[in-house]
């Protein structure tokens, strides 16, 4: 995965849904506590608590990480198991119904509303495996939290980003030969964009890259390599990728706070990136040179 650079303003015919970046990613386990204490090492801080499920809200600077231990209540959706699991994440989208509406006409999997009574419902749509992907239009004036999720006292609502740090994307394994249904997946619902295949980012240097139409967000498709054509046919959301201007100043921060990265022959921090050993479970995050463009409105 690499830098993102502005450009110039997007054609509203190349945006039809108002892509306008990531709201948060979710991620699913039995052990939350375990894998909160990861986050923290990653400089993410609790700020609030679902009102009526085991759910907990994880920030830092833009960047919002959703801790999920609530029993699977929707059928072919992510059960919470020790091994944390990247479960889902949620659009920001001019508006969330007309996206909704717009994907189902596609061809998308509905999925079951899960709100309960003074919840919201957040138009959700089935991603690969059994993740969701949501549309939340809800993120300017209010958001989403301020009605689901309680304030932890005493706690800043907003800490501070380390180094600069933000989404940048995140990455799927696909199965073989099935990059390209996945590539028209994100195009034709929500308007993702291949890359040129010289076009790289990070110091991983398999799949396609897909941009998002805000330019704000990448996904990395990344079928498994010959010797594991047959062994590996499992497709889920695989990793996280978080941008920062700086990746040695980034890594070396997240070093100090007992984070380790991947360093041999083939992968080792550097300029362009730098990859977490396994985390929590077996979850890893990907350091990515990028300079974030405006995120909006808090």
């Amino acid at each position: 995965m690499s830098l993102a650079t502005d450009r110039e303003a997007i054609p509203e015919s190349q945006n039809p849904l108002g892509v306008d970046g990531v709201e948060f990613i979710e991620i699913a386990t039995s052990r939350p506590q375990a894998l909160g204490s990861v986050l923290e090492t990653l400089g993410f801080r609790p700020v609030a608590r679902h009102r009526s499920r085991e759910v907990e809200l994880y920030r830092q600077g833009t960047m919002n990480l959703v801790v999920n231990a609530q029993p699977a209540d929707v059928p072919r959706t992510v059960v919470p198991t020790e091994r944390p699991v990247i479960s889902a994440f949620a659009l920001r989208v001019r508006d969330a119904q007309y996206a909704f509406r717009r994907a189902l006409e596609l061809g998308a999997w509905e999925m079951p509303v899960r709100a309960q009574a003074m919840e919201i419902n957040i138009p959700a749509i089935h991603g690969v495996g059994e993740s969701l992907i949501y549309f939340v239009d809800r993120y300017h004036e209010f958001s989403i939290y301020d009605i689901d999720f309680r304030a932890i006292p005493t706690v800043d609502p907003h800490p501070p980003a380390i180094a600069g740090m933000h989404f940048f994307g995140i990455v799927q394994y696909v199965g073989p030969d099935r990059t390209a249904d996945w590539a028209e997946f994100y195009s034709q619902l929500m308007g993702f964009s291949p890359l040129p295949d010289q076009v790289r980012f990070g110091i991983m240097p398999s799949g396609l890259v897909l941009e998002s139409p805000c330019r704000k967000f990448f996904l990395q498709l990344i079928e498994p390599e010959d010797s594991a054509r047959f062994a590996d046919m499992n497709e889920y959301l695989q990793r996280i990728g978080i941008g920062a201007p700086d990746v040695p100043a980034a890594a070396a921060s997240l070093t100090q706070r007992g984070v380790e990265f991947v360093s041999s022959e083939r992968v080792k921090p550097g300029e362009r990136g730098a990859l977490t050993l396994p985390l929590a479970g077996g979850m890893m995050f990907e350091l990515v040179r990028s300079v974030p463009r405006d995120a909006g409105p808090r």
